[in-house]
């Protein structure tokens, strides 16, 4: 797995498209062997959480190309490879599992990414109803150790219409409803990664289920 860092260190340094096609050949290597971890790693998910089980490669790998229309930064390639499995594909608002590989930067990561605002609002109303069972959950010894921090890009004061009393408020205040630990690059390339891959999702597992039940309470 070395070479996929290898590969990643040098679109950073070389990110244009002529580089890239002279290149295919090491990103196709890389891909590949991204592709076969993804692989083992949606197998060994579906053995705690079978709504994943039919996924693939495929339907969980994000494209490496970047979507440059709104941004200032017009670098044609993404400087990382980054894999989110769930029941409903890459592209789904459901709780999912997330692997980022990025030289100095990789995580494993997961939850609800930007569930739009009525999704959202339901999720924090389920929390307030079913808080003691959110809080098992988020605040039990190992998931904190592993995942100190519940929610991303919180707003600064309680959302409106929920109660000024609640004794929660953290739990409320995110946009984002996600969770991750960073990972050494090196992680991926030890005997047993997927092992610890694999026990750092299944310890993520109660809260993606926590999300998905309200998600299909949402949908019907």
């Amino acid at each position: 797995m070395k070479h996929i860092y290898d590969f990643l260190r040098l679109v950073a340094n070389h990110n244009d498209r002529d580089w890239f096609h002279a290149h295919q050949p090491e990103y196709k290597a890389a891909r590949t062997s991204f592709e076969t971890y993804v692989q083992e790693l949606i197998l060994r998910i579906a053995a705690f959480d079978s709504s994943v089980a039919y996924q693939t490669p495929k339907t969980c790998i994000y494209r490496f190309a970047r979507d440059t229309r709104f941004s200032q930064d017009k670098s044609p390639y993404k400087r990382h490879f980054g894999a989110f499995v769930c029941s409903r594909g890459r592209k789904s608002f459901r709780g999912g599992y997330y692997l980022h590989l990025e030289p100095g930067n990789s995580l494993v990561a997961g939850g609800s990414w930007c569930p739009p605002a009525p999704l959202l609002k339901h999720i924090r109303e389920s929390i307030v109803y079913d808080i003691d069972h959110f809080r098992s959950i988020v605040e039990a010894p190992e998931f904190r150790n592993l995942f100190p921090v519940v929610g991303e890009d919180p707003v600064k004061t309680l959302p409106k219409g929920f109660p000024k009393e609640f004794p929660f408020p953290q739990y409320l205040r995110p946009r984002l409803y996600t969770v991750f630990t960073p990972i050494p690059d090196t992680l991926v390339s030890e005997p047993d990664s997927l092992d610890r891959i694999e026990a750092m999702f299944r310890t993520m597992a109660p809260f993606n289920n926590f999300l998905n039940e309200i998600f299909d309470d949402y949908d019907n």
